[in-house]
């Protein structure tokens, strides 16, 4: 092909993409007219723990069952001054991450979600016996010792999380962990982790002290019933039946709730501190939400 003709045709495409029209193979594509009724697919951010070595992780999230889009190395690693992040699948593509799961009137979150996956071995015992412990004595989760989240990988994480929320301008309340999707199932990233910290940096939520000492005031004199607690839990977004019973179910969301927020005693058994973390939440952010959250009209 010769130079001139070469140089037209970059031209031409050019200018067809400057006007809106888009050479495609054996046809044009008009882009000039724009739908205003669309919006992002990404409405969640989860972070998980991989429960193995890199390798390991590496292995099983590069396989063919499991994936996530990013992958946190540890020990934290650097590539030419900046810190380094794996991405294993791209963020305009569906990641097998989050399995059976749901969050306020959503499930399915691999379809809406980033998944972020932190190289940590978590608790030094399968989670059959986590579970074992804390359904036991009161004092068994002091015999469960999980893996600390080093504090470089956590910085490298917040400018990957921070980066991710304003790109599809995710809501505080929709960052959230494996175990909060899916509470009967999972428990990542799991009470070491720092939620507090990553909500200083400006990503995900947090209750307001003096509302928490509000309702937990309140509820020492007098406490919501487990039915309340649960139609709270649920409205806030987690995935429970309002049935009145601490039945499986709401033991495991408990205990994914207090990991997230009061991680010093997760054993999944409901008391006052846990109650007014719960209402001080809602009525700092469920209040203001409007249906953004809701199923769409049309699908």
């Amino acid at each position: 092909m010769c130079p001139p003709l070469l140089l037209i045709m970059v031209v031409t495409l050019v200018m067809a993409s400057c006007s809106g029209l888009e050479q495609r193979p054996g046809y044009i594509v008009d882009q000039r007219q724009v739908a205003p009724s669309h919006s992002s697919r990404i409405r969640h951010l989860v972070i998980h723990y991989t429960d193995g070595n890199e390798s390991r992780s590496l292995t099983t999230l590069t396989g063919s069952r499991v994936s996530a889009h990013y992958l946190l190395p540890l020990p934290a690693r650097h590539a030419r001054g900046q810190p380094l992040v794996y991405q294993l699948v791209d963020e305009s593509r569906r990641a097998w991450h989050a399995g059976d799961s749901a969050w306020k009137k959503r499930s399915n979150i691999n379809d809406t979600s980033i998944g972020i996956e932190i190289v940590n071995l978590g608790p030094d015992r399968p989670f059959v016996q986590v579970e074992q412990l804390l359904e036991g004595r009161p004092e068994g989760q002091d015999a469960i010792h999980w893996a600390p989240y080093p504090k470089a990988q956590i910085d490298t994480l917040i400018r990957l999380a921070r980066d991710i929320i304003a790109q599809y301008d995710i809501d505080p309340t929709n960052v959230v962990g494996h175990a909060d999707i899916a509470p009967s199932r999972k428990i990542d990233p799991g009470p070491l982790f720092p939620w507090h910290r990553l909500y200083q940096a400006g990503i995900g939520a947090w209750p307001e002290a003096d509302r928490v000492a509000h309702y937990r005031d309140r509820f020492s004199r007098q406490a919501p019933s487990l039915a309340e607690l649960q139609s709270t839990l649920a409205d806030y977004g987690y995935p429970v039946a309002v049935t009145g019973e601490l039945d499986p179910q709401t033991r495991h969301v408990l205990r994914a709730f207090q990991m997230h927020f009061r991680p010093r005693d997760y054993r999944g058994l409901p008391d006052a501190e846990t109650a007014a973390i719960a209402w001080a939440l809602r009525e700092r952010y469920r209040a203001e939400e409007g249906d953004d959250d809701e199923t769409d009209e049309y699908q």
